[in-house]
């Protein structure tokens, strides 16, 4: 499939295919050129013999409620997709911090790095401890929610509350599909242009129903394939692709204690590498009207919000009823 793009109207055309978007344009490694909804603040990192910068937003009240909630972005998404969640929350109180993960969003795209959860909950550990974070909620979507339960599992001192929303990482992806190795990872990124992006997302996020809404998170994936800097941030996403498929976390809900919520939006047929595992396992993966229930088994005392006939991303496809089943969670 081949592209072309008027540039100076930023419009992009598939030949053959479809209108994609009038808004996709170019983008670079860092976003440089897209303006988040608030104002972003950086941390230095010295990380694994690299000099990084790690944005976050951190969105302040006006009058404060004493609480903070730390939003955790998946792996197609930085945190500009916070926007509305983050808005809503502000006005309730909460102080709201949103990091982008080194490899995503506007943060650092290092080539050498060995990205581990781990890793990820303690870069974000760093943001609370310059801001003088002792204490917060912590929400995850998608990775976000796998980011999410190893920072809990780590710092279970620092949490008050967890919400996870449709994460990835319920079932061991080992379990059925086979190892793609991160060189064989990385030359499929780089096949990645809007149209795939977008029917990826169609047949397992959305149902095969598009939304005005969807466009801009699409678009900002879309953009960085049209970038001279795309091999840089493919390499980043063959990196976290290993490390989803081999550090699975499923096996450790058991050990979380704190108060936790599960928002799972039922038609989600999310898994990480479906199209490798057998014809006859791939229809079990990614079944979240049951493995949203076998987690909420796993986890002591925690609650589970079923969304029916609703997608991987219940923050955008059905605003009003995540935030209702989180703020029910968290006020």
């Amino acid at each position: 499939m081949k592209y072309f793009r008027n540039a100076v109207a930023g419009v992009m055309f598939v030949i053959g295919g479809s209108f994609i978007s009038a808004q996709v344009k170019p983008l670079d490694a860092v976003l440089s050129d897209y303006k988040y909804p608030y104002e972003v603040h950086y941390i230095h990192l010295k990380s694994q013999d690299n000099d990084l910068k790690m944005a976050y937003m951190d969105v302040r009240p006006q009058k404060s409620n004493g609480k903070t909630i730390l939003l955790l972005h998946g792996k197609n998404f930085n945190g500009a997709y916070w926007e509305r969640t983050a808005k809503d929350l502000s006005a309730k109180g909460f102080r709201v911090v949103i990091p982008d993960q080194i490899g995503f969003g506007k943060s650092s795209k290092p080539h050498s790095y060995q990205f581990s959860f781990s890793q990820l909950a303690e870069n974000t550990k760093a943001i609370l401890d310059e801001l003088k974070i002792d204490k917060t909620i912590v929400l995850g979507h998608s990775m976000g929610g796998m980011v999410a339960t190893r920072f809990t599992l780590l710092y279970p001192e620092k949490v008050q509350k967890l919400i996870l929303e449709n994460p990835i990482g319920l079932e061991d992806y080992k379990t059925f599909a086979s190892y793609q190795t991160i060189d064989q990872a990385y030359q499929s990124e780089l096949k990645n242009t809007a149209e795939t992006y977008k029917n990826y997302q169609l047949k397992f996020y959305y149902d095969n129903k598009w939304k005005d809404e969807y466009q801009p998170w699409l678009d900002l994936i879309a953009g960085w394939t049209l970038h001279k800097d795309y091999p840089q941030v493919a390499w980043n996403a063959a990196l976290t692709s290993d490390m989803i498929y081999n550090q699975p976390v499923c096996y450790e809900f058991k050990n979380i204690k704190v108060p936790t919520l599960l928002i799972i939006g039922t038609r989600d047929r999310t898994a990480i590498g479906k199209d490798r595992a057998p014809k006859e396992l791939q229809s079990m993966m990614g079944q979240y009207q049951e493995l949203g229930k076998k987690t909420q088994q796993q986890i002591t005392g925690s609650q589970l919000v079923e969304i029916d006939n609703v997608g991987h991303l219940p923050h955008i496809e059905v605003y009003p009823q995540f935030f209702e089943a989180l703020y029910n969670f968290i006020q």
